[in-house]
Parts: C-alpha cells; sequence; structure tokens
C-alpha cells in the first residue's frame, strides 16, 4: 500500500490526530511542570537587552520647538542674505559675507547632524555614531576657519556668488 493512499485513509487520520493530541498534552503538562516562569503572550520579555523600556525625558511643549524654530529661521534667511550677495559686493559690506558663511556651514551642519541623529543614532551604532558625530563637528569647524580665511585673505562669498554668476 502506498504512503498516499495511507494518509488518505479515514482510519489512518483519527490515529494520527488522536496520537497527535496524546503526545501534544504530555508537552504541555511537562513544560508546565518544569517551567518556573509564567508564558507571556506575544514572547518572552527578556532583561537587560533592547526589551528594556527607553527612559523618556519629562513632558514639555516647548522641547524641540526652539530647534525647529531656528532651523526655519535660518533657511528662511539664507533667500535674502543669497539675493543681497548678488546686489552688493563683497568688499563694500563684509558683515554680510561673514552672516552669509556662517549662516551656511551652520544650515549644512544641522543638515548633516539630522542625517546623523535619524540614521546613525549612538544606540544603535555605539562607536559609528559617535564616530561620525565628532569628524562633522571637526569638519564644521575647519569649514568655519576656511570661510572666515576666504572672507577676510580673499575676495570673500558675495563678491565670489558675484564672479560666478556673470561667468
Amino acid at each position: 500500500m502506498s504512503a498516499s493512499t495511507l494518509l488518505h485513509a479515514p482510519l489512518s487520520r483519527s490515529f494520527a490526530s488522536t496520537a497527535g493530541c496524546r503526545v501534544l498534552r504530555s508537552l504541555q503538562v511537562r513544560h508546565t511542570a518544569s517551567s518556573s516562569t509564567q508564558y507571556v503572550p506575544g514572547g518572552p520579555i527578556y532583561k537587560g537587552t533592547v526589551n528594556d523600556p527607553t527612559t523618556f525625558p519629562p513632558p514639555s511643549k516647548m522641547h524641540g520647538s526652539h530647534h525647529w524654530s531656528f532651523e526655519r529661521l535660518l533657511a528662511a534667511s539664507l533667500v535674502p542674505m543669497t539675493a543681497a550677495a548678488f546686489v552688493t559686493s563683497g568688499s563694500s559690506y563684509p558683515v554680510l559675507d561673514g552672516i552669509f558663511g556662517v549662516s551656511l556651514v551652520m544650515h549644512s551642519h544641522i543638515g548633516f547632524d539630522s542625517m546623523l541623529v535619524d540614521y546613525l543614532h549612538p544606540r544603535k551604532f555605539p562607536f559609528l555614531g559617535n564616530f561620525m558625530t565628532w569628524t562633522l563637528r571637526t569638519m564644521t569647524l575647519g569649514v568655519l576657519v576656511g570661510v572666515y580665511q576666504f572672507n577676510t585673505n580673499d575676495i570673500g562669498l558675495t563678491e565670489l556668488i558675484a564672479k560666478v554668476w556673470k561667468a
């Protein structure tokens, strides 16, 4: 007799289901007798791992609003500063050069920092997240020094923009 015929026989199905139920019941009795913890629906909860709850700061209506407002104000102020760079020359308005240079660098820093916070946060990437954050801070400082040198010892950002626009 072939295996498929044996499986399709009504007697073998009832025998398999009764035998299977007995085996499952005996396993369940053994499991409950040997287990000292209670079953938790959805799986076990382990202490000391990623299942631990995160501590949250106390709620505050103003927590992130200052950062958000500063970022939006900085981004919106870049539009008139760029237009002013086309209208004026850098040698006439060195303060505009300085403000424009710092604003561009800070705008870029905030954007890259947001990317690092979202994708390379230190909880998931303990070494790489901190390393990239400090790399960003170091590079931002280096760019600020470079912009300062360019504005004081060379033609400045607004004059550069005007020359590139005319070229």
